[in-house]
Formats: C-alpha cells, sequence, structure tokens
C-alpha cells in the first residue's frame, strides 16, 4: 500500500488501514491502546512531513511496546504503517532537521553536569543543526576578562585563553551583538593568525552571545564555514533558541563545578584538622598510639568487603581517624592506669564518646560531610541496644558505626595495653565470632572474617616498616580470618597460624 493513500482520508484505503488496525485495539489493555495512539500521531506528522514529531512518537510507541512486552503489536501496526525506519530521522549526525537538534541538545543539558563533556555536546549539536564545519564554544571570565574555549569541534585544541576585549568573540561579549560574516577575510574584525597558526581556512562565521537567566553574558557561540554558502537569519533565529537553552544549563554547570572545587578544597582542610586532631591523642599516650590510625585501615577493608562509594568510604575514614578524639577530656590517671579501671574510672571514660559528639558538631562540615560525627560517635554502640552513649540498637546505629565498632575491638584485643598484652588470635577471632548479633552486627563480622590474612598483616606491620616475606604472602593471600580461625580450633597444620604470627607476635620483636 503506497503512502500517498493515507495521504487522502476520503481514500478507501485509509478508512480500510483503520479498519485493519481497530481490532487490534479493540481486544487490548490500556498498553496497546497508548502504543496505537503514539503510532498513529507519529504517522499523521510523517504524512505532513513534521519529521521531528514523528521520530518522537514513533520511539514513544516502541519504548510502550517493550516496557508492556508488546512488541509484536508494534511490529504489526509499523508494518500496516510502512513508514521508512525510525534511524533515518533519528540519527542526528545524519539529519538536518533543527527541531531533532533541539530535542537532542534539551536531552543533554538536562542530564549533564560536567560542564567540559556539556560544552562539547552542545557544540557537537549546534555544529550539525547549522551545516558548519565548526563551532566552537568561549566561556566568559569575568574575573579576568578573558574568554576561555576547551572545546573546538572539528579541529583538536587545548584551551584557548583571550582578552575579552579582543577578536570578533571579544566584540561580542562588549556589545552584546550577534555578527554574522558572510567573508572573514574581508572583515577588518576577523583576526587570520589563528588560521595562519593552524593550517585552517575560516570563510563564514556565526558569533552570537550566551546569556544565563539574568541576561547576563556567560559565554560566546563562534560557528565557522557552513557547508551551503553562508549562514541565514534562519540560523541566527535557531541558535538564539539553542543559546538560551544552553546559557542556563551551563551556568547551572558551573556552579556544580564551583562547588565540586570547594567540596574538594574542604577536604583539603578537613584532612590536615584530622589528622592535626588524631596526633594530639597518640602524643597523649604512647601505648595507644597508632589505634585510630589502625582503626582507619581495618574499616577501610570491611567497607571494601561490601563495596562502598568512594564518597561513602571517606567519610568511613574520616569518622574512624576521629572516633577517640573525645579521649581529650579523659583525666591521664583514667586513660594511662595500668590496672583494672574501677567502676567510677570507666563511667568517666566513657564519656568520651559524648565528649567527641560535642567537639565535632561545633566544626562547620557541608552536608556532604556531616555524617563523620554520627558515625564517629556511633562506635561503642552494640547491635542489642546495651552500648553507649546513646543506646541505639541495630541499624538505628549508623551503618558506618556498627563498622567501626568491630574495628575498634579488634584493633584493641590484637594490640597491647596498659593492664594487658595482645590476645591470641584465635581468642580474637572468638570474641569476635560470639560478638555477632549482640555487640555486632552479623553482617558486618561476616565481612570482617572474609578479609585475607594478607591485608590484616599489611595493618599490623605499617608502623612498624616490615616486608612481608614472598613466600610467606602467597600463603597469607589464600586465606582469611575465619580459615585461620578453623585451622587452630581443629588442630590442622599450625604452619597457617606459624606464618600469621610470625607478623602478629613479630611486630612487638621487631619494635622492642
Amino acid at each position: 500500500m503506497a503512502l500517498g493513500a493515507f495521504l487522502n482520508k476520503d481514500n478507501q484505503s485509509f478508512y480500510q488501514f483503520m479498519n485493519d488496525a481497530a481490532f487490534l485495539v479493540d481486544q487490548s489493555a490500556d498498553a496497546i491502546a497508548k502504543i496505537f495512539h503514539e503510532m498513529i500521531l507519529g504517522f499523521v506528522n510523517f504524512s505532513e512531513k513534521n519529521t521531528t514529531l514523528y521520530a518522537i512518537n514513533y520511539n514513544k510507541a516502541r519504548k510502550l511496546s517493550i516496557k508492556s512486552q508488546k512488541t509484536e503489536f508494534f511490529e504489526r501496526v509499523n508494518k500496516l504503517l510502512k513508514c521508512p525506519p525510525i534511524s533515518h530521522y533519528s540519527n542526528h549526525n545524519q539529519t538536518k532537521d533543527p527541531l531533532i537538534a533541539l530535542v537532542n541538545i534539551g536531552q543533554a543539558v538536562a542530564a549533564e553536569k560536567n560542564i567540559d563533556l556539556l560544552i562539547k555536546t552542545i557544540a557537537e549539536e549546534t555544529k550539525t543543526a547549522l551545516n558548519a564545519d565548526r563551532c566552537t564554544i568561549f566561556m566568559y571570565d569575568k574575573e579576568n576578562n578573558e574568554l576561555y574555549s576547551k572545546v573546538a569541534t572539528g579541529l583538536d585544541t587545548k584551551e584557548l585563553r583571550i582578552p575579552a576585549d579582543k577578536g570578533l568573540a571579544g566584540h561580542v561579549v562588549q556589545t552584546g551583538e550577534t555578527i554574522n560574516i558572510k567573508d572573514a577575510y574581508n572583515d577588518k574584525r576577523f583576526n587570520p593568525n589563528v588560521d595562519k597558526k593552524t593550517g585552517y581556512r575560516t570563510k563564514t562565521i556565526l558569533c552570537m552571545p550566551i546569556k544565563n537567566f539574568n541576561q547576563e553574558i556567560i559565554g560566546v557561540f563562534q560557528v565557522l564555514n557552513k557547508f551551503d554558502e553562508y549562514f541565514t537569519p534562519d540560523d541566527e533565529d535557531l541558535l538564539i533558541a539553542i543559546a538560551s537553552s544552553a546559557g542556563i544549563s551551563l551556568e547551572n554547570a558551573q556552579l556544580f563545578e564551583r562547588q565540586r572545587k570547594l567540596l574538594e578544597e574542604q577536604k583539603v582542610v578537613l584532612d590536615s584538622f584530622i589528622e592535626t586532631l588524631a596526633t594530639s591523642i597518640d602524643a597523649r599516650d604512647k601505648i595507644t598510639s597508632g589505634h585510630s590510625s589502625r582503626v582507619k585501615m581495618y574499616s577501610s577493608l570491611i567497607a571494601q568487603e561490601f563495596g562502598m562509594e568512594k564518597n561513602d568510604l571517606y567519610i568511613l575514614e574520616k569518622a574512624a581517624a576521629l572516633h577517640d578524639i573525645g579521649k581529650i577530656g579523659i583525666r591521664d590517671s583514667v586513660l594511662q592506669k595500668e590496672g583494672k579501671l574501677t567502676p567510677e574510672e570507666y563511667k568517666h571514660i566513657q564519656q568520651h564518646v559524648e565528649i567527641t559528639h560535642h567537639i565535632l558538631e561545633k566544626i562547620h562540615m557541608s552536608e556532604d560531610f556531616k555524617q563523620i560525627t554520627e558515625i564517629a560517635c556511633s562506635h561503642h554502640e552494640k547491635f542489642d541496644g546495651t552500648g553507649y552513649y546513646r543506646h541505639l540498637k541495630g541499624e538505628e546505629i549508623p551503618f558506618g558505626g556498627r563498622i567501626l565498632a568491630v574495628s575498634d575491638v579488634f584493633d584493641a584485643i590484637t594490640s597491647k595495653r596498659h593492664y594487658r598484652d595482645k590476645m591470641p588470635i584465635e581468642k580474637v577471632i572468638d570474641i569476635i565470632k560470639n560478638g555477632a548479633g549482640s555487640h555486632f552486627d552479623p553482617l558486618v563480622v561476616d565481612k570482617f572474617l572474609d578479609i585475607k590474612l594478607s591485608k590484616i598483616v599489611g595493618v599490623f606491620i605499617t608502623e612498624n616498616h616490615m616486608v612481608i616475606d614472598k613466600e610467606d604472602l602467597v600463603t597469607l593471600e589464600k586465606y582469611n580470618l575465619l580459615d585461620l580461625y578453623y585451622s587452630i580450633v581443629n588442630n590442622c597444620s599450625n604452619k597457617l597460624l606459624q606464618v600469621f604470627n610470625k607478623y602478629y607476635v613479630g611486630v612487638d620483636l621487631e619494635h622492642e
């Protein structure tokens, strides 16, 4: 059936088509009706030569068919319509339809926050929409009164900076005017030096300001060498439409980039501050020196077993480094006591968690980092609710706090204290295993016991600059903490324990 048969709605063939398709709708649910509706709209738009709306409706119908698992229905109606394949219209690299370019740019600017990628996408789509050889977007650096470009399609360039009062782009920034040049070399405002350096030959130029929501100029479009003669008033109108959308999105991307940089700067300051605080705690007690650093490393290993995201891992590590900062408010006579604490002294040392909270909540942190305080102050909470200081239970405890709880206890009992030596590793693992469900989150315990012995040993030897023997490393990389535990309790060969203890016990011998 020819397409011409459908263009006249009085034609019998058109009604035959409607009758052929109607039975499909009658036996359908709403999903099929929606698919049919979109395809009819697409067909009508195709008949009227509006290929952009045809492409949009066709795609909507196709997506509905996939979602509702009615692809067979979609294909049957598509066959009845006998329209050209959507790829003929939807591939923006092959079409000059400006409306499709606007749709593509709109989709790109709505999703992209990386300003470099955003500029590149807008430049590529603009070049295609205007049927030009090259498009450059200059951003306006108001503080330095410069224009800079990080992308130029059709020609590879690095960042280019020029004074904002020079050249065609500079003229646009200063005046806010659009410049449309039919012959660049016959226009006195054109500077041919760039062509001389690159070997490029500029012929036609369309320059236009890019403005933000407040109508302030934030950049300049510079489109070069239209393939079919020169840029028309219609091209100018299209670029105005593109610029109005691009301007707001580019400014939003700039704000996002500034916020990202401020966050990075805050991280640097925060890292330095945390290191200073942790060092001050270590200086108070040589016996427990390095505790916070090791807790951070153990917590990081557990987090990696969970596949924790990079930013969440950063927050966890900072919380681990700060978790005992409140001990700055604990008396030396209690903190360094060689012997068992009295009930009154134990109550006093428990206050370090609340002191930690008071110290950290006074530090101005962005929303991204505020969870550091909550995690740092929950490392003595217990899964069954019997911990301190807020008596949180189960998932009321921040996930990072549940990780810290395991790391903190593990380091405490695998390290020498004023009142005891480090415990045998089998007893250590026994305490962690038996604490699952009461003291610790069982999931965290499982992940902790899955950590390879080579990684645990790596923490032991960090401060003593020991090196793991190659053969020992091969052995330690094969087994985890749970494997070690069962090899001990089942009286298996003690070779694994001997290798492990070389670094667990040997750390103290090396230190002495």
